[in-house]
């Protein structure tokens, strides 16, 4: 019965009673990187989270990390990130030793945590408790392309959920709405928006149009 709500402009998370009355208030408000107590640590413009069980994990997105809160302790520890942003793309790696580049919004299903990875234009997944992290689907090229998960084109995907078979998802930047198989090697396919036009055209076919 509480509401985990990410105060991006305030670097912190606000968690509330479905009331309405506040909790408490995990992360000091300064812009920072810093782990440690609620009052101590420090986010910057923090994004999509997930709950599972009595973690927290939350997107950290302009330190390019992926945090974990634990709702027991009152801590927040580093999972995933070097602290610095990706500049090239990357199939994953070592969890703490493989930079990423903005990440904003996670979704846990069945121990693995997924990831909008929207400065490379990908999905990235965790399995909860492994020492790794990699790449799901995307090619990193920008653009609206369906097909194969490791040769498809996303748009800096956003936004996450499922219906438990699916992933879908918002490619935010080519404006569509997109679909992927949580497991196995399904396409990716597109549900609304255009897509797999010549020359980059899907990331401005926008609007109001039938």
């Amino acid at each position: 019965k509480r509401l985990f709500i990410s105060a991006s402009g305030h670097n912190r998370i606000v968690v509330a009673g479905l009331d309405g009355q506040l909790i408490s208030v995990i992360g000091s408000g300064a812009f920072g990187a810093q782990n440690g107590s609620y009052a101590a640590a420090s986010f910057a413009h923090p994004q999509g989270m997930a709950l599972v069980d009595r973690t927290l994990y939350v997107a950290d997105t302009e330190n390019h990390l992926i945090c974990t809160v634990d709702l027991d302790t009152e801590t927040v520890a580093t999972l995933a990130g070097t602290g610095h942003q990706a500049q090239q793309p990357s199939l994953g790696g070592p969890l703490q030793t493989t930079p990423l580049n903005s990440p904003w919004d996670l979704l846990h299903h069945n121990g693995a945590l997924f990831i909008a990875m929207a400065g490379p234009h990908q999905l990235w997944r965790h399995a909860l408790g492994t020492p790794t992290i990699e790449a799901f689907a995307g090619s990193s090229r920008e653009d609206i392309i369906d097909g194969p998960r490791d040769t498809c084109a996303l748009a800096q995907p956003s936004g996450l959920t499922t219906d438990g078979k699916e992933l879908y998802f918002v490619d935010s930047e080519g404006s569509a709405v997109r679909h992927v198989p949580l497991s196995g090697n399904g396409n990716v396919k597109t549900i609304v928006g255009a897509h797999d036009m010549e020359r980059g055209r899907s990331l401005f076919e926008f609007g109001d149009i039938d």
